[in-house]
């Protein structure tokens, strides 16, 4: 049995004050706030951050907007390839490669298994 048709984004929509919102090939819509894809970017900096923060909760973070006082926006999304984007950040980040898997994964509205 072959695998299914890998899960691609039909439409990209970014509003850089607010969200990411893609609408997927199965007909799925996932909204990821820009906070929130910053906090979860998949570069190594980033990963490690996020394994400080679960062994030490009390871990102090980077400011979100990288000192420049305003908050933090996304200024650009590119693909890469056909597999991801990259999104550049307000805070001069823009290391993280989001696949379209891991997009899926870090979905916030994600279903828990079993609720499809």
């Amino acid at each position: 049995m072959s695998d299914p048709a890998p899960l691609r984004p039909k439409h990209i929509d970014l509003k850089k004050d607010t969200a990411l919102t893609l609408h997927w090939s199965d007909g799925r819509v996932s909204v990821y706030p820009i906070d929130y894809l910053r906090r979860m970017s998949p570069s190594a900096d980033a990963r490690e951050l996020r394994e400080e923060m679960r062994k030490n909760p009390l871990a102090v973070l980077p400011t979100s907007a990288g000192g420049t006082g305003g908050p933090l926006i996304a200024e650009g999304v590119e693909l890469v390839g056909n597999y991801a984007l990259r999104v550049r950040f307000s805070d001069g980040h823009d290391t993280g490669i989001y696949s379209w898997q891991y997009l899926r994964e870090i979905d916030p509205d994600q279903p828990e298994p079993g609720d499809d």
